[in-house]
């Protein structure tokens, strides 16, 4: 915030006054007599013997390694005064506490845009909404290309906004809470989620890591003249065991989910190899509530800069 202070119009003509005549005044005081004396050479010679360096004055960097020396600080533009490599802190700072905006373009013609802002950092809380932005046709050509895309019909605009928040355990019991809140307006559909994780290290490279997760999916129906409207929950629990091996990159998953909507529990095992920097491969068996087996094999490629 930046606070300015003013005068009034009155005082204008007082102030420019002043100035003219402290800048006469001190044009004045820096003009050289006419009749001075020109200094002598023998005290320009003498002034310049005195400030020549001397062979026996110690030698101040005497003890210092300047390769280690910090040569950034000396990074500043001189013309402004500027140090560019605080500035960038600075703005990525500002980038990173502000709104981040995103943008994917879709193969039906519509846009993906994802928009968060971290509102308390402490705990890492963050409030956002996923959007789906269509564009109206503007040529024939493009409607019909919009409605063969998504099955005769055009696509049609929605969003969700959602929060979410992590914070510290309960001492010893587990690690970190983590809270998620989801609310889609369009299709009345809400979700509340928490989790609780505790890591336990297994050896100097194996570590296990136990997640029980609990949630709240409520969905709604809109009232239609004869019939009101209703509001359906499901209560649903999750819990998993993941072994991680850091040498070699390696990660396995066994873990099972219940719900209200099932009357079993449902078991999956997966398991995640990280190839090189960045490109994961992972692949997944589990049942579901038809009795079925869901097989599925997945590559991902991760980069953030």
């Amino acid at each position: 915030m930046e606070f300015s202070t003013g005068c009034g119009w009155t005082r204008l003509p007082v102030l420019a006054a002043a100035f003219i005549l402290g800048s006469v005044l001190t044009v004045s005081a820096q003009i050289i007599p006419p009749f001075s004396p020109p200094a002598a050479a023998s005290d320009e010679a003498e002034t310049e013997t005195a400030e020549a360096p001397d062979v026996n004055d110690p030698d101040v960097l005497k003890g210092i390694d300047v390769d280690k020396l910090d040569w950034s600080q000396l990074a500043v533009d001189a013309g402004t005064g500027i140090d560019p490599i605080a500035a960038k802190k600075r703005a990525q700072a500002a980038a990173k506490d502000g709104l981040d905006w995103s943008s994917n373009a879709n193969a039906n013609g519509s846009s993906a845009v994802t928009v968060k802002q971290s509102v308390f950092s402490f705990w890492d809380t963050r409030i956002g909404a996923d959007m789906t932005v269509t564009s109206e046709p503007r040529t024939m050509s493009e409607l019909l290309a919009q409605k063969a895309t998504n099955g005769g019909n055009l696509p049609q605009s929605s969003g969700s906004a959602w929060a979410t928040a992590t914070a510290p355990g309960a001492g010893v019991i587990w690690d970190k809470t983590a809270v998620e809140a989801r609310v889609d307006p369009g299709s009345e559909q809400s979700k509340l989620g928490a989790s609780l994780t505790k890591s336990v290290p297994l050896s100097g490279d194996t570590s296990l890591t136990l997640q029980n997760g609990y949630s709240v999916n409520q969905q709604g129906t809109s009232a239609v003249p004869g019939i009101g409207g209703h509001i359906t929950r499901n209560y649903g629990t999750d819990q998993s065991a993941k072994v991680t091996l850091t040498d070699t990159g390696t990660s396995v998953t066994a873990g099972q989910t219940l719900s209200t909507t099932d009357d079993k529990w449902l078991r999956k095992v997966g398991a995640e190899q990280k190839l090189f920097d960045n490109v994961t491969v992972s692949g997944s068996v589990g049942e579901t509530s038809q009795g079925a087996i869901n097989k599925s094999v997945t590559a991902g490629f991760k980069k953030s800069w």
